[in-house]
């Protein structure tokens, strides 16, 4: 199989991972409060389960690589923890104008989630096409030295 090959089937897969979760949120928006900490406890199990498999990985990668994935797996673990404690701190919470302060900054955080999310797809973007390019271009200069 081809890089490029791979880089279709992982393309394929997250847009299959981005149906799904389309799909999750708009059940969610119907779910009683009991579901929703269900889906949330679920999607933390797979979020684990994408950080181990991510760890793994890291050690295969060249150091600059691994310390930008450990940045951003450490702030995805942060972002978690903030979302278990939301709702902690959700249920011990009576007044009703705290709880749409709360709403309001839960939803400004999905919106930067959202943000993250598009800047990641367009920065593997254009890391697969450097890397598409610079295949091309290693492949053109072992052709050259082959034929010389």
């Amino acid at each position: 199989m081809t890089q490029h090959t791979d880089f279709y089937t992982r393309l394929d897969t997250l847009q299959q991972r981005v149906a799904a979760a389309k799909a999750a949120v708009q059940a969610a928006a119907a779910e009683s409060d009991e579901q929703l900490k269900q889906r949330i406890d679920r999607a933390q199990a797979h979020l684990d389960e994408s950080a181990q498999s991510a760890r793994q990985q890291l050690s295969q990668v060249d150091d600059s690589a691994r310390a930008k994935w450990t940045q951003l797996r450490a702030d995805a673990s942060a972002k978690l923890n903030d979302v278990k404690a939301n709702i902690e701190r959700r249920n011990r919470q009576m007044d009703a104008k705290v709880a749409a302060k709360d709403a309001d900054w839960a939803e400004a955080d999905s919106a930067e989630a959202l943000d993250f999310a598009d800047w990641a797809v367009e920065n593997a973007e254009l890391a697969m096409l450097d890397a598409i390019h610079a295949r091309a271009y290693a492949d053109k200069l072992a052709k050259a030295a082959g034929n010389s």
